[in-house]
């Protein structure tokens, strides 16, 4: 198996901050309900309640809110990971839409496949009701904070 350094710079207390903050969170994620719910080294568990604002006009959910979960976790999972002041940028990400969802709760894992300093690379598995309704990876880099003067 690869050497994972990254491993070893997981920082529980900014995974701990990250859950803590579901309740004062802004935009998207805050509007769509979701969650963050569990950090392990290299992984994050998040979810989402299927409302009926997230359907389309035939009854299933909109695959744009199971891309903004992605999306979301994509980032989220690297934070606990990186050194503070950095940030990631998605950079791109690919979804496989597998099942329809019509109700319930969305959740998503992402682990981190491969991370160096610059950029990463996360697998999102996202279920419903024990279902595997979309497979997705994407690579965010990782940036520095701006030099203050």
């Amino acid at each position: 198996m690869a050497p994972t350094p990254w491993l070893d710079r997981f920082d529980p207390t900014i995974a701990a901050g990250f859950i803590a903050a579901n309740d004062t969170s802004v935009g998207l994620s805050k509007h769509l309900g979701m969650e963050l719910e569990r950090y392990e080294p290299g992984f994050l568990r998040a979810g989402l309640d299927v409302r009926p604002d997230f359907l389309t006009p035939i009854g299933n959910l909109h695959g744009g809110t199971i891309a903004a979960l992605v999306d979301h976790v994509l980032g989220c999972v690297l934070y606990p990971h990186m050194e503070r002041g950095q940030w990631a940028a998605t950079t791109e990400f690919k979804v496989n839409y597998l099942k329809p969802v019509t109700e319930g709760r969305l959740t998503a894992e992402a682990t981190i496949v491969t991370m160096t300093r610059r950029s990463a690379v996360v697998r999102i598995d996202v279920t419903n009701a024990d279902r595997l309704v979309a497979a997705a990876q994407g690579t965010c880099t990782i940036v520095d904070p701006k030099p203050t003067a």
